[in-house]
């Protein structure tokens, strides 16, 4: 049995959801860059806060509701 790396895990998480009509989009950094309003990355959504502002119009080869990233964490303890 191969080892489940965390690079797999991520490709197997997305291509399950790219299978059932997902389309993968790039997940946001944990600091975001050029953006003043965000400390840190926050539930994986900053790649759509321009979207969500009006900003910028979503891409349309897949509906709104049907994108799927996988995005960097951190954990702290207190």
């Amino acid at each position: 049995m191969s080892a489940w790396i965390s690079q797999k895990v991520r490709r197997k998480f997305l291509d399950t959801f790219i299978a059932h009509g997902h389309e993968e989009v790039p997940s946001s950094s944990l600091v975001p860059a050029n953006d003043p309003t965000l400390l840190f990355a926050n539930a994986g959504m900053n790649q759509f806060k321009d979207i969500f502002t009006g900003k910028t119009q979503r891409r349309a080869r897949a509906p709104a509701a049907r994108k799927s990233a996988c995005a960097p964490a951190a954990s702290t303890t207190i």
